[in-house]
């Protein structure tokens, strides 16, 4: 399995964030529970936003849930040829994006990251509770390294 949907046309790079659930490119597979699957991940890293004033360069962060060591992203695949391809949901922020810890970082969105017990909803459920999960996870339960 791959990252990242092949594009639609017109489109250089394969699309590895679902930001817009409604959109036709993703209709299929979050409608269908069998193409939906769990992206598992140790941690993940945001660039930031504005360049280091001392560097000039954009900085990395690592994001983690420290109680949980592998944890899961929501995330669809879809057929490629022989092969599969996966891509996660994003998701935005409620309220200010400065409030969240990934918001702080990347106002933008941030992954739909899954508590353990949301595992199986979000691989059975109709679509429309399986997007109820996709929602900020808690700041207070997750680490940053700058």
């Amino acid at each position: 399995m791959r990252w990242g949907f092949p594009p639609p046309p017109g489109v250089r790079n394969a699309v590895v964030n679902v930001r817009n659930y409604h959109s036709a490119f993703w209709r299929s597979a979050l409608a269908d529970p069998e193409r939906r699957c769990l992206v598992p991940v140790t941690s993940f890293q945001e660039w930031s936003v504005e360049p280091d004033p001392a560097t000039g360069k954009k900085k990395p962060h690592w994001f983690s849930v420290p109680s949980r060591p592998i944890f899961a992203f929501a995330g669809i695949w879809r057929p490629v040829g022989e092969d599969a391809a996966y891509a996660f949901l994003t998701t935005g922020y409620d309220g200010d994006p400065a409030a969240h810890l990934i918001g702080a970082v990347h106002p933008k969105a941030m992954p739909v990251i899954l508590h353990d017990d949301d595992y199986e909803r979000w691989l059975t459920s109709p679509v429309q509770d399986a997007l109820k999960l996709a929602s900020p996870y808690p700041s207070q339960l997750m680490a940053v390294v700058h």
